[in-house]
């Protein structure tokens, strides 16, 4: 008898780790998700390559050249544009953005249309984004403690990649693409919100605990 209990007891627990579909797509809600914040990252990068060209030129003509988003020595954006930082592969770090955050856009309008990918896809993709918002974590510290400068259009290119990868993690962990227990599923399925809204108030309150209130000063 305890034997029989014992196989009916482990039965469900091999099915759960062999129950991941082969190919998993996304809720209407998730791919609007992933256009918003591809096209937020793809504004964010496609403004800050544009100012790039200009600081570029201007530096070329021997003139002087300042972004629209340099409002003060805190919050300027051609001091971060000018920062070695800036090009870190070689090339400005938004042409990477533009390629990347295209990708996101095509996702998720892929996935508007009905797609279906595999969950080798979907783990690439959640790859991708892990590698985004490890990026712009060592760009914030940097923009804090090294550039000692912010930019607006860098800040909206963090918020949109971490709220993205968030997300992405937590579909891959509610469709077992990822594996995790069943409350992980369970609390990504009611509270993904959660873990954004907590990173994103650790970096504000980084960003406020250095500058305070000079963060607006003129």
């Amino acid at each position: 008898m305890s034997e029989t209990t014992t196989v009916r007891d482990e039965a469900p627990a091999a099915q759960e780790r062999t129950d991941a579909p082969r190919s998993v797509g996304g809720s209407r809600a998730f791919a609007v998700l992933l256009v918003l914040t591809g096209a937020a990252g793809l504004l964010a990068a496609w403004v800050i390559t544009l100012d790039k060209f200009k600081l570029l030129e201007a530096q070329v003509a021997g003139k002087t050249f300042t972004p629209a988003c340099s409002i003060n020595p805190i919050i300027s954006c051609g001091s971060v544009m000018q920062s070695k930082q800036a090009g870190v592969f070689g090339f400005p770090n938004p042409m990477l953005g533009l390629a990347a955050y295209a990708i996101v856009i095509c996702v998720g309008v892929s996935l508007l249309t009905g797609a279906r990918f595999p969950r080798w896809y979907w783990l690439t993709f959640n790859a991708g984004t892990l590698f985004g918002v490890g990026f712009v974590s060592w760009l914030q510290f940097q923009s804090l403690y090294r550039i000692n400068a912010l930019c607006l259009w860098c800040c909206l290119a963090w918020v949109a990649t971490i709220v993205m990868f968030w997300y992405v993690t937590s579909f891959n962990v509610r469709n077992r693409l990822l594996p995790g227990p069943g409350w992980l599923r369970a609390f990504f399925g009611e509270f993904t919100w959660v873990l954004p809204v907590l990173h994103l108030g650790v970096i504000a309150m980084m960003i406020f605990t250095r500058w305070g209130a000079d963060l607006w000063a003129g």
